[in-house]
């Protein structure tokens, strides 16, 4: 599996993040800009220490992955999603995409793929949930789905 975050701007939440996939080996894709410095004190406390553990990888901007990794499936969380992460059957290479915490993803993008757009079922009028707890959420579910592969 592989989660990419497209301009994330808190750095609790990418080491958070970042600690969840590498605890259940997924690779982590960071787009820039990035709202903080990879050496954040924030950015080590919540997962740093993990870092030799994780694959992660660096992109100018989204058209840099698509690029590179043409041949695979994005699926792209959005409170705008109009079908619930569950009804998707995740497969072992697929792309999770998450967008900043201030803003989601970019208008444009969820429109050129509107087929592909999940979302968590949440309340109306509620703040969504936190990034890393919407990435484990989703996550989780993917690794559910392939019986935890690779994992104890």
């Amino acid at each position: 599996m592989h989660i990419v975050l497209v301009e994330p701007e808190i750095p609790g939440n990418t080491g958070n993040i970042s600690r969840t996939c590498a605890i259940t080996g997924t690779e982590l894709h960071l787009v820039k800009p990035l709202g903080f410095s990879i050496d954040d004190k924030h950015l080590k406390r919540a997962g740093l220490d993990y870092w030799h553990d994780l694959g992660i990888h660096y992109h100018e901007n989204f058209q840099e992955i698509l690029a590179q990794y043409k041949n695979h499936r994005f699926l792209y969380a959005t409170t705008k999603g109009a079908q619930p992460y569950t009804s998707v059957k995740y497969r072992e290479n697929d792309f999770l995409v998450f967008g900043k915490e201030t803003a989601g993803l970019p208008e444009w993008l969820l429109l050129a793929n509107k087929e592909t757009c999940i979302r968590i079922p949440m309340k109306a009028n509620v703040r969504s949930l936190n990034l890393s707890n919407s990435v484990a959420v989703i996550l989780f579910e993917a690794l559910r789905q392939q019986e935890f592969t690779g994992l104890s």
